[in-house]
């Protein structure tokens, strides 16, 4: 039985598993569908938005679309549950990423409801959990 330690390489695993990804990606692309996620960000949380930011830097490495909704602290309640709902009805969207936290002012579990459970990419919808 060998003694030594195997030494597992995250940085090859990674890249193996995004180049599976891309493959997959281009095979879906040539029959006409080019995964897309959109990612609504309310507010300016600097840790949000470096979390956006490398969301969309992933999307443009394995050949996604992808969209960045970036909206004001302010927003109501029903103005980003519109956005939400027409997100739902894009068909070039497959996921939607609401970043949390939101504002106090915004029902968190009120938008998490509104996401389409099959395009809910935190799988924080009721059904998904």
């Amino acid at each position: 039985m060998n003694n030594m330690a195997q030494i597992i390489n995250g940085k090859v695993i990674s890249a193996a598993i995004k180049a599976e990804i891309r493959s997959e990606t281009e095979k879906m692309a040539a029959q006409g569908t080019v995964p897309g996620l959109a990612v609504v960000l309310v507010g300016a949380d600097p840790a949000s938005q470096v979390y956006v930011r490398n969301k969309e830097k992933a999307c443009a490495e394995l050949g996604f679309y992808s969209e960045k909704h970036l909206l004001p602290a302010e927003i109501t309640q029903e103005e980003l549950l519109e956005r939400v709902r027409a997100l739902n009805a894009d068909d070039r969207i497959h996921g939607i990423l609401v970043q949390l936290p939101l504002p106090k002012h915004l029902n968190d579990e009120i938008i998490i409801a509104n996401i389409d459970p099959k395009k809910d990419v935190d799988a924080f919808h009721e059904l998904n959990v």
